[in-house]
C-alpha cells in the first residue's frame, strides 16, 4: 500500500515499459502496481542517498543500493 506522503510524489517509473514488460510475460497489470513500484523505487533511492552521504560522497553509486 502507498503510503499517503508518497502518493503527492512524482512517479519515477515509466508505467508504459513496466505494462510493456508485463503483457510480454502474458500477464495483466493491476491499476494500483506503478504507484506501488515507484514507491518502492523511491524507497530504494532514499536508502541509498543516505548510504551515500554516510560515506561522505555526493555521488550515488550501484554500491549504496
Amino acid at each position: 500500500m502507498v503510503p499517503e506522503e508518497m502518493k503527492e510524489r512524482e512517479i519515477l517509473v515509466v508505467a508504459s515499459k513496466v505494462r510493456e514488460y508485463i503483457k510480454s510475460k502474458d500477464l495483466l497489470t493491476s491499476g494500483e502496481l506503478i504507484p506501488e513500484l515507484s514507491c518502492r523505487v523511491c524507497c530504494l533511492l532514499d536508502e541509498a542517498i543516505e548510504r551515500a552521504k554516510a560515506n561522505g560522497r555526493k555521488t550515488v553509486n550501484p554500491k549504496d543500493l
